[in-house]
């Protein structure tokens, strides 16, 4: 709970879209009460001799452990396996040890071994001390956290670029490339996608950046590969380190797409979900909604009071065993409320996001959708919203009546037809990676992934102004070079699909 907030990338900071009080003061309280409820702990157990020496040994075998995984959370490093294995193994083989030869020096030894970890645990209650005053530090460097901030103003464009149609890029978290038209489940209906992919272009072997978001979107923006972020404790976004020079640059707005495209005469416009957009580009975006409902650990919302929030852990702690006991065989989704902040974001981001295709004079809209990201909320057989157990296949579902939707308030408009409108994932569905074993995963789920086979490709579809016909880009594409067809675009380079297959076949793979 508390490296998030201080270590060097402060993840739950930046990603955050509410009040910082709401999480730091209940990590705060949760801190100093677990402090006292363990010095009262050793206090009460010192008090019997056979009962010392039971919670010693529980410490013993248990700390050099957790110790370790608290230093590399801390510190953002990234331990290989091994290591973690030898914390765990080594103490263990000590005590029992020590445990067969009790009676002849045993015990003693227990003793020796137990004051000389007294004595780091000491040295290691030092670091706890400054992990409090960290705690309080950047609490207060984050407590104008998320006010509105002043964005970028749209001037009239210059008479060279007046006349240029809007240009959409739609990013559905998470679409698979394999689910939506690779090997697509058996029954599963995605009229939308299909028709997209039957008057527009079909990238069929995408090379993603990354599989992690918050990775993908500035090398989206910005057309350098990222692989590291150097985050403020006020929650801005001050470097990337380039994985490709290894080397970290400054983050600068408007070295982005979006400055390309005031630079080129359009009006920017954002509905994003989980990066703080508004946050990091107010300079480049003249219209902007976030949101990131998303749970922090701990089992805190950032949409919550501090005072929910202390109860977090304890609603955490609950759900875990309550999944271990008794595995995927309820009804309702493991974590209801988890499922009710997605429901939440999605309600928020989608009518956002018609806010701006409804106005034609944001003519570059990025819309960045929390679905078909499991866990579930979706019934596509009931066709509802819901927090009952579903997967990735309804999400799918959710997402494909989401691009119907767009396409009719284009339509209603008439401007579909004369828009690009790029629609991609993010990162494919990270079925093994990261989902399969935990509680969102579903039967259904492991038969659409035959078994969690990872496919690396995310879904990755152009539309071209009067583009009627399909076609399919089989060349090896990568990702990262987004931000140079979104240039394309805006500048109106490509108009043609056999311009924008000799644009990609030109770049390699």
């Amino acid at each position: 709970m508390t490296a998030p907030l201080i270590s060097r990338t402060h993840p739950a900071v930046y990603h955050l879209d509410g009040s910082a009080a709401a999480i730091f003061l209940p990590v705060a309280f949760d801190y100093l009460t677990l402090a006292a409820l363990l010095a009262l702990f050793l206090h009460w157990s010192a008090r019997s001799t056979s009962r010392f020496r039971l919670v010693w040994g529980v410490l013993m075998a248990a700390m050099p452990l957790v110790l370790l995984k608290n230093w590399a959370s801390l510190t953002a490093e990234t331990l290989p396996r091994v290591a973690y294995l030898v914390a765990a193994l080594i103490p263990l083989l000590l005590l029992g040890t020590l445990k067969l030869y009790w009676n002849k020096g045993g015990a003693r030894a227990f003793d020796l071994v137990r004051e000389l970890l007294a004595s780091a645990f000491g040295v290691a209650s030092l670091f706890g001390v400054l992990v409090a005053v960290q705690l309080t530090w950047f609490g207060w460097q984050a407590r104008d956290l998320n006010h509105p901030m002043e964005l970028h103003r749209h001037t009239e464009a210059s008479a060279a670029v007046l006349h240029h149609g809007r240009v959409i890029w739609i990013l559905l978290d998470e679409l698979s490339y394999q689910q939506v038209y690779g090997q697509r489940y058996p029954g599963l209906n995605l009229p939308a996608f299909d028709r997209l992919a039957s008057e527009g272009t079909d990238f069929t072997n995408v090379m993603p950046v990354s599989e992690d978001t918050a990775m993908v979107i500035p090398s989206l923006m910005t057309g350098m590969w990222t692989n590291a972020l150097g985050v403020s404790g006020d929650g801005q976004l001050l470097q990337l380190h380039d994985a490709t020079t290894g080397r970290w640059q400054n983050f600068d707005p408007h070295q982005t797409v979006f400055q390309d495209a005031i630079r080129d005469g359009y009006s920017t416009g954002v509905a994003g979900w989980y990066n703080p957009y508004c946050r990091i580009l107010p300079s480049v975006l003249d219209h902007c909604v976030w949101a990131s409902r998303m749970p922090l650990h701990g089992h805190m919302y950032s949409n919550r009071s501090a005072m929910q929030n202390i109860a977090g852990p304890l609603t955490s702690l609950v759900t875990t065993t309550q999944h271990l006991l008794l595995g995927q065989s309820g009804s309702l989704n493991p974590d209801v409320d988890r499922t009710l902040a997605h429901i939440a974001d999605y309600r928020q981001l989608v009518s956002a996001g018609d806010d701006l295709l409804q106005d034609s004079s944001i003519d570059f809209v990025f819309l960045h959708m929390p679905f078909p990201h499991p866990g579930g909320i979706f019934d596509r057989r009931q066709n509802k919203l819901t927090v009952a157990r579903s997967s990735y296949l309804d999400n799918l579902a959710l997402a494909d009546q989401y691009m119907a939707h767009v396409r009719v308030l284009l339509e209603q408009r008439g401007e579909w037809d004369s828009s690009t409108v790029v629609v991609m994932g993010d990162h494919p569905w990270r079925t093994k990676l990261v989902w399969r074993g935990t509680p969102e995963w579903t039967a259904e789920d492991e038969l659409a992934s035959y078994g969690g086979k990872f496919d690396d490709r995310p879904a990755y579809i152009v539309k071209l102004p009067g583009q009627h016909v399909g076609a399919t880009i089989d060349t090896r594409y990568k990702a990262i070079r987004t931000r140079g067809l979104m240039d394309e675009f805006l500048t109106g380079q490509l108009k043609s699909v056999e311009e924008l297959q000799a644009w990609v076949r030109a770049g390699g793979g």
